[in-house]
């Protein structure tokens, strides 16, 4: 299988100089990443893709079974850097795509240079002594509805996922996009997102890394942040003045530049 077309992977920016990975997250394809790439494309070599089972990439790539684990999304991202023989990659991964980065890293650091979270969460469930935002009651009422109504669903999760109420096409647009996903795809991906672990990952990142986190966010609250930033030795952590979890719309003149001052040469 092409890998490239597999993932519809597309490009911006100079051919030469540094090259940034773009990954999106749950839910979405590579144009929520347009407001963000505008800003970065006269600086920066952007690698954008989708994931399979999301936005145009190959319907029949997708396996219910394969796509259940994390670890067959970084591998689809090793695939891609490898097709491309890229080096030195600055890998920035949005919501679930962060942990993606994390994994991928860790099985290759050779590719990458650096690696950007934005909005990450190694795990969404609250445990002992960890805040993930949900209980397992809460994620399992989450799956049950989308698998009854998943329009309604889309329609319901959007705007508190989006959380900008003063910017109702923002709401719209990420209800949009849930919508246009296949929802057997989507269910499968949401329980992969939803239910997966990665707090004993973090330490295996051994490349310099930036976490990015708004200031208010219902689906990976600050304490999120915090755990993960402590959890990856010699991270930083950015704090993005905005509200709600997708930032690369909400708030991207904030998130290209925390990416931009991240990304560039020493």
């Amino acid at each position: 299988m092409n890998v490239l077309a597999r993932n519809n992977v597309t490009f911006a920016g100079p051919e030469s100089g540094t090259t940034v990975m773009l990954a999106h997250g749950f839910g979405c394809d590579q144009n929520l990443w347009r407001l963000v790439a505008a800003r970065l494309e006269d600086r920066f070599r952007l690698v954008l893709f989708d994931h399979v089972g999301s936005g145009l990439s190959d319907p029949d790539a997708w396996d219910a079974e394969l796509y259940s684990s994390l670890d067959n999304y970084a591998d689809d991202i090793l695939d891609i850097v490898d097709e491309l023989d890229l080096t030195d990659v600055v890998f920035v991964g949005h919501s679930v795509a962060a942990m993606m980065g994390v994994l991928a890293v860790a099985k290759d650091p050779t590719r990458f240079a650096k690696l950007v979270l934005l909005t990450p969460s190694p795990c969404y469930l609250d445990h002992d002594g960890y805040v993930g935002g949900f209980s397992r009651a809460d994620v399992d009422e989450l799956l049950e509805s989308m698998e009854s109504n998943y329009l309604g669903w889309s329609r319901t999760m959007a705007p508190k996922v989006m959380g900008t109420p003063d910017r109702p096409e923002l709401e719209d647009e990420l209800t949009e996009s849930f919508c246009r996903n296949d929802p057997a795809k989507a269910r499968v991906f949401a329980r992969t997102t939803f239910l997966s672990d990665n707090r004993a990952d973090l330490p295996r990142v051994g490349i310099p890394s930036r976490v990015v986190e708004c200031l208010h966010d219902t689906l990976a609250p600050r304490s999120v942040g915090a755990y993960t930033h402590e959890h990856i030795a010699g991270s930083d952590l950015v704090t993005i003045d905005a509200t709600g979890h997708c930032p690369q719309l909400s708030a991207p003149d904030a998130t290209a530049a925390a990416i931009a001052a991240f990304a560039a040469p020493a």
